[in-house]
């Protein structure tokens, strides 16, 4: 099992630790869920977070 599927699982499980149900819930489990795959697929090094979080300098 690879960094992106551990990542995605991980956040999936930690999303229902903190919920208790609902439409709410449900996009909380989402939102967490996509950001463990995508620390996961950094790792992997399929996605380049530092490219995307950095900022432009202006001037």
């Amino acid at each position: 099992m690879n960094s992106t599927t551990v990542g995605l699982l991980v956040g999936l499980l930690l999303a229902l630790a903190g919920i208790m149900g609902g439409f709410s819930g449900f996009v909380f489990a989402v939102l967490l869920g996509a950001a463990g795959m995508a620390i996961g697929a950094h790792r992997d090094g399929h996605l380049d977070l530092g490219a995307i979080l950095r900022s432009r300098g202006r001037g």
